[in-house]
C-alpha cells in the first residue's frame, strides 16, 4: 500500500510537470511551474525590459504562463501589424479574464467579446459621437471654450510651481462629459475628482499582482484579500454612473435628445431591440469604459508633452514660434490649422510616440485557431502587441530611442504619418475615441504653448522621464512654472 502511494505521488508529479510542457507549435518561452507558470519570472509592476529580454532569447514572439493560463507576446512592427490589420478580423476577440469580468460581466465595448452585441453598441457610440459632435465644429467648439477654462485655472495658480495634472484630467473629463452627459463639472468638484481617483485605482488594478493572482488561482478568489477592495471602488464607480442615468431618465424628452445617454434611453425602449444588447447594464458600462479610456490615455499624454517640453526647451519654443507665426493675431485656434504648422503637429506625434502611453496596448484574442508564423494559436488565446516595440522599431523610425519630432518630419519640413505609428492600435478595435482624441490633444496642447512658456521649476536637476508601468505609461508627479506669453 505504502509503494502504491509512493508511485501515485509520483505519477502526479510527473503529470503536473508534464502540464508544464508547451504544445506542439506553440511559441516558445521559458519553463514555467506547476500551478504558478511564469509568476515569479517575471516583474508583474514593471514587465517592459523582462518582455525585451525574452524576446531577444526566444524571438518577436514568445509565450509566458500565468498559472496555467497562456499569453502570446508579439513583437515588432511586421507581427504586430500581422495580428492587427493583416488578420485583424481573426484577431479581433478578447481574452477571458475573471478579474475584470467580475466588474463588467463581458459587457461593453472596449473589453466586450467581439460578436454581434460588441457590434451593435460599437456602432451606436460612433453614431451617438457623431450626431454630439465629433467632425463638426461644435465639438471643436466646446473643446476650445474647455481649453479656455483651463489656461484660466492655469493662471489662477501660476504665482508658485503646480502640478498641472489633475487640471488638465478635469478639462479632458468634461469634455466626455458634455458628450455623455450634457453638462461639464467645476475643477474643485468633489464628486468629479472622486470618480477619477477610482479610475485609477481600478486601471492600475487590472495588472496588478492581486488581479493576476485572481486570474490564475481561482481558489483565492472567495478570500477576503485586497481585490475585494478594488470591487468595492468599481461598485463606486457604478453608482456615480448609474445617478447620472436616473436623473436623465426623470428629465427625458421623447425626441429630444440632449446627449448620448438620452439617445441611448430611448434606444433601450424601441420594440425592435428587445432582446437586443441594448439595456441599461450594457449602457452603463460603456458609458464608464467611455471615461476611463477617453480620460486616462489623453490626460496622460498631455502631461508627457508639458514634461517633454519642459525637458526639450529647444521643441517648445520653436513651436511657440510656428503657432505665432502661423496665427499671428488671430484669436482661434481651429484644429485645420493643424495642416499649417507641421512642426507642432510632428510634436505631438512624437509625444505619443515616445511616451507610449499604452504600451502593451489591448489584449487581443484570436475568434478561432489560427496560425501566426508558423506557430499554433489556439482560440481565445491572450495575444498581446506590443504597442512599444514597434514605436521603438529601428526598422522603422529615424529616432527610434530619442525624442525627436525629425520621425514625423520629411526632408521638406513637411508632416508625415509613418505606418507605424500605432498609438489608437488599429484594425477592427481600433481606438473608438481617436479622431476625437486628436482633435483635443491638438486642441489644448497649442493653446497651452501659445499663452504659456512652460518651465522647469528645479534647476538643481532635471526632469524625471522614467515612466510608471501600468494600463498607461505615467510620468511621476511634477509641478510646472509658467510664465504668461507677451499677446500679439
Amino acid at each position: 500500500m505504502e509503494i502504491f502511494s509512493w508511485l501515485l505521488l509520483i505519477s502526479f508529479i510527473l503529470y503536473l510537470f508534464w502540464k508544464t510542457v508547451r504544445p506542439k507549435k506553440f511559441p516558445p518561452g521559458p519553463k514555467r511551474l506547476p500551478f504558478l507558470g511564469n509568476l515569479f519570472q517575471i516583474n508583474i509592476r514593471n514587465p517592459l525590459k523582462d518582455l525585451d529580454k525574452y524576446a531577444q532569447k526566444y524571438g518577436p514572439i514568445f509565450s509566458l504562463y500565468a498559472g496555467g493560463k497562456p499569453f502570446v507576446f508579439v513583437q515588432g512592427f511586421s507581427l504586430v501589424k500581422e495580428v492587427l490589420l493583416t488578420k485583424g478580423m481573426e484577431f479581433a476577440g478578447r481574452p477571458e479574464n475573471p478579474f475584470v469580468e467580475a466588474v463588467n460581466n463581458r459587457k461593453g465595448i472596449i473589453l466586450a467579446p467581439y460578436g454581434q452585441a460588441w457590434k451593435e453598441q460599437r456602432r451606436f457610440m460612433l453614431v451617438g459621437l457623431r450626431n454630439f459632435g465629433l467632425g463638426k465644429k461644435s465639438m471643436e467648439e466646446k473643446i476650445s471654450d474647455e481649453a479656455a477654462y483651463l489656461m484660466q485655472i492655469f493662471e489662477e495658480n501660476m504665482s508658485v510651481p503646480f502640478d498641472p495634472c489633475d487640471f488638465i484630467e478635469s478639462a479632458v473629463a468634461n469634455i466626455i462629459s458634455t458628450t455623455v452627459f450634457g453638462k461639464r463639472f467645476n475643477y474643485d468638484d468633489k464628486s468629479l475628482r472622486n470618480v477619477l481617483d477610482l479610475f485609477h485605482e481600478n486601471t492600475t488594478a487590472i495588472i496588478g499582482p492581486w488581479a493576476q493572482l485572481y486570474n490564475a488561482v481561482p481558489f483565492v478568489r472567495r478570500l477576503p484579500l485586497p481585490h475585494q477592495n478594488l470591487f468595492k471602488a468599481a461598485e463606486k464607480v457604478i453608482a456615480f454612473f448609474s445617478k447620472e442615468v436616473e436623473e436623465h431618465r426623470a428629465t427625458l424628452i421623447p425626441g429630444d435628445h440632449r446627449d448620448i445617454t438620452d439617445a441611448y434611453l430611448e434606444e433601450i425602449q424601441k420594440p425592435e431591440n428587445k432582446g437586443s444588447s441594448f439595456e441599461e447594464e450594457y449602457m452603463t458600462l460603456t458609458m464608464i469604459e467611455m471615461f476611463i479610456a477617453g480620460v486616462e490615455t489623453t490626460a496622460t499624454t498631455l502631461g508627457w508633452g508639458l514634461l517633454y517640453m519642459m525637458a526639450f526647451p529647444e521643441v517648445q519654443e520653436k513651436c511657440h514660434v510656428e503657432i505665432n507665426n502661423v496665427l499671428g493675431n488671430n484669436p482661434c485656434i481651429q484644429y485645420e490649422d493643424r495642416d499649417k504648422l507641421p512642426y507642432t503637429n510632428a510634436v505631438i506625434h512624437e509625444i505619443q510616440r515616445f511616451a507610449n502611453v499604452v504600451p502593451l496596448g489591448i489584449p487581443h484574442a484570436p475568434v478561432k485557431d489560427m496560425q501566426l508564423f508558423g506557430y499554433n494559436i489556439p482560440k481565445d488565446t491572450m495575444i498581446v502587441t506590443s504597442l512599444i516595440s514597434v514605436h521603438y522599431d529601428e526598422s522603422q523610425w529615424k529616432y527610434p530611442r530619442e525624442f525627436n519630432p525629425s520621425n514625423f518630419l520629411n526632408e521638406k519640413g513637411e508632416f508625415v504619418k509613418p505606418e507605424a505609428f500605432l498609438a489608437f492600435s488599429a484594425g477592427p478595435r481600433v481606438c473608438l475615441g481617436e479622431n476625437l482624441a486628436r482633435m483635443e490633444l491638438f486642441l489644448f496642447f497649442t493653446h497651452i504653448l501659445r499663452r504659456f512658456q512652460v518651465v522647469w521649476p528645479d534647476e538643481t536637476k532635471v526632469p524625471d522621464l522614467t515612466p510608471n508601468f501600468g494600463v498607461t505609461l505615467s510620468p511621476s508627479c511634477f509641478k510646472v512654472a509658467l510664465k504668461c506669453r507677451p499677446q500679439l
